[in-house]
C-alpha cells in the first residue's frame, strides 16, 4: 500500500514548468500561435529589402550576436528581457533618416540656389534691356542730330532769304508736335543765336527783354537766381504738355546760359509789342467790342488750361494760380494770351495725380481768392485751384470794363481794390477786406446802361462768390461770352 500511496500523492501535486526563466514576447512570425512566443529574451528587428523596410518581432537567445545593438543602413536589432517588452520596442535604421535629411539639404540648396540663379538671370535680362535701349537711343540721337542740323540750316537759310517767319516755323512741322515749341535738341542752339535788344519790363522775377533771332522779334524772360523754381516749372510744363493755343503765350525755347560771369535762366517766347494787359489798359481806352474780344480771348485761354485732353497727344488739366493783368499779353489782333506758368498746378484724372510742384513763391495777394488768403483752400483738390483762377478772372474783367467807354464816359485805370488796400497790400489787409468784410470791387453804374457790359457785370459778380463751388466755371463763362459775341453787330473799330 505504501508505494501506491506515495505514487498517488505524487500525482496529486500540480505540474511544474519544464523550463524556468522563460518570457512571453510579441511574435510576428507566421508560425507563432496567438502572436506570442516564449523565450529567454525578446527582440524587434528591421531590415531593408529591395527598398522596403521589413519589421520582425519574436523570441531570441540573449547571447545572440544580434542582441549587441548594432544598427546599420540595412539591418538592426534591439533586445529586451521583460514580459512582452518588445511590444513597443522600436528602432530606426540609418537609411530611414536619410531621405528626410537629404530632402532637408535639397530644400536648403533650393532656397539658396533658386534666388541666386533668379537674380543672375534678372540681372542679365536687365543688362540686355539697358544695352538695347542705350544702343537704340544712340542710333536715334545720331539720326536726329543730322536731322536737326539740316533743319537748323533750313531755318537759317529761310531767315536770311525771307522765305519764312518765326511764326511760320513755330506753326510748321519743325515743332515737336506737342505744342512745346521747337524740338528740345534745337532749343539751346536757338538761345545762343539770340541778341538782346532792349529791356521791356522788370519785376520780382527778373527782366523781360526784346530779343532778335535772325531778324525776328522774340521775348526773353530772364529769371533771377532766387526764382529758379519758377523758371524750372515753366520749362517743365512747356516741354511736356500740349499747350499750343492762340490764347496761351507761344513757347520757343528754354536755356541756362552764362553771361557776364553769372548764370542766367532764359525763357524764350513769342513777342507781343503791346505788352501786358496791365500796360495796355494804362494808355488805351476800349470800345465795347474790343472789351468783349479781350475778355473772350482770356477765358478761351483759361478754358484750354483747365480742360484735360485725353489721348496720346493729350494734356493734363492746369490751373494757373497767378492770373492777373500783368500776366496777360495783348496781341496785334487785340486778343489776349495768358503767360507766366511758374505757379501752375497740373492734374491728371487717369491716375488722379495732382502735381503742385515745389515752388515756394505765392501768387499776387491783390488777386488772391478769400479761401487762399485765410488758408482754407483744399490743397488736395484740383477743383479748388481752378476756382481761384475764376475769382482772379473776375477781377481782370473788372479792370477791362472800367476802361471801356460808355456814353463818352470812362474811368482811369486802377487795380482791383485800389480804394481799399495800399499799393502792396499785406495778407492781413487783404484778409480784412475780402474775408472779414467780404467786399468786392465796386462796379460802375454806367456799365448797366449797355446790355453787353451789363452781362459782363453779372459775370463778375458770379466770379466773386465767397463759396468757391458757387462760382462760374471757365467753360460756362466762355459759352456766355460766345453768345454775346455772336449777337454783337457793331462795326469793328481799330485803334
Amino acid at each position: 500500500m505504501l508505494p501506491g500511496a506515495i505514487l498517488g500523492l505524487f500525482l496529486a501535486i500540480p505540474s511544474l514548468p519544464r523550463t524556468t526563466g522563460m518570457l512571453s514576447c510579441i511574435c510576428e512570425e507566421h508560425q507563432c500561435a496567438n502572436k506570442t512566443c516564449s523565450g529567454k529574451a525578446c527582440f524587434a528587428s528591421k531590415h531593408l529589402e529591395q527598398g522596403t523596410i521589413i519589421t520582425r518581432k519574436g523570441c531570441i537567445d540573449p547571447n545572440s550576436l544580434n542582441c549587441r545593438g548594432d544598427i546599420t543602413e540595412n539591418f538592426g536589432t534591439k533586445c529586451c528581457s521583460s514580459e512582452l517588452c518588445n511590444m513597443n520596442l522600436d528602432l530606426q535604421l540609418a537609411e530611414e533618416g536619410q531621405p528626410e535629411e537629404t530632402q532637408s539639404h535639397q530644400k536648403l540648396l533650393l532656397l539658396i540656389l533658386v534666388p541666386l540663379f533668379g537674380t543672375l538671370i534678372l540681372a542679365l535680362l536687365v543688362g540686355l534691356f539697358v544695352w538695347k535701349v542705350v544702343q537704340s537711343r544712340r542710333r536715334q540721337m545720331l539720326l536726329k542730330s543730322d536731322e536737326w542740323r539740316d533743319m537748323e540750316d533750313s531755318i537759317l537759310k529761310a531767315s536770311v532769304t525771307g522765305d519764312s517767319t518765326l511764326e511760320g516755323w513755330m506753326n510748321d512741322d519743325c515743332t515737336t508736335g506737342s505744342g512745346s515749341g521747337l524740338p528740345f535738341l534745337v532749343q539751346r542752339t536757338v538761345a545762343r543765336q539770340i541778341t538782346l535788344v532792349e529791356c521791356v519790363g522788370k519785376g520780382r522775377y527778373g527782366e523781360v527783354w526784346r530779343g532778335s533771332w535772325h531778324g525776328e522779334n522774340v521775348a526773353v524772360k530772364i529769371f533771377s537766381s532766387r526764382d529758379e523754381q519758377s523758371w524750372f516749372r515753366e520749362t517743365e510744363i512747356y516741354n511736356t504738355v500740349l499747350l499750343r493755343h492762340d490764347n496761351i503765350l507761344g513757347f520757343i525755347a528754354s536755356d541756362m546760359t552764362s553771361r557776364n560771369s553769372s548764370t542766367q535762366l532764359w525763357l524764350i517766347t513769342h513777342y507781343h509789342e503791346h505788352g501786358s494787359l496791365y500796360d495796355y489798359l494804362q494808355c488805351t481806352t476800349l470800345d465795347v467790342e474790343t472789351c468783349l474780344r479781350l475778355a473772350s480771348s482770356i477765358i478761351c485761354g483759361l478754358v484750354h488750361l483747365h480742360v484735360e485732353i485725353f489721348g496720346t497727344q493729350g494734356k493734363p488739366a492746369i490751373a494757373h494760380r497767378d492770373l492777373k493783368s500783368r500776366n496777360i499779353l495783348v496781341k496785334k489782333n487785340r486778343q489776349c494770351c495768358i503767360a507766366d506758368l511758374g505757379l501752375a498746378v497740373m492734374h491728371s484724372q487717369s491716375n488722379d495725380y495732382l502735381d503742385i510742384g515745389n515752388n515756394p513763391r505765392v501768387g499776387t495777394k491783390r488777386y488772391m481768392a478769400p479761401e487762399v488768403v485765410d488758408e482754407q483752400i483744399r490743397m488736395d483738390c484740383f477743383e479748388s485751384f481752378k476756382q481761384t483762377d475764376i475769382w482772379a478772372y473776375g477781377l481782370v474783367l473788372w479792370e477791362i470794363a472800367r476802361r471801356t467807354v460808355v456814353n463818352g464816359i470812362v474811368e482811369d485805370y486802377r487795380p482791383p481794390f485800389f480804394d481799399l488796400v495800399p499799393i502792396d497790400p499785406s495778407f492781413e489787409e487783404m484778409k480784412k477786406v475780402i474775408c472779414v468784410d467780404q467786399q468786392t470791387p465796386t462796379i460802375p453804374n454806367r456799365l448797366y446802361s449797355d446790355p453787353t457790359l451789363s452781362a459782363l457785370a453779372k459775370i463778375m459778380k458770379e466770379c466773386w462768390y465767397q463759396s468757391p463751388s458757387a462760382r462760374l466755371t471757365a467753360l460756362r463763362i466762355k459759352k456766355t461770352l460766345k453768345k454775346l459775341s455772336d449777337s454783337f453787330d457793331k462795326p469793328k473799330q481799330h485803334f
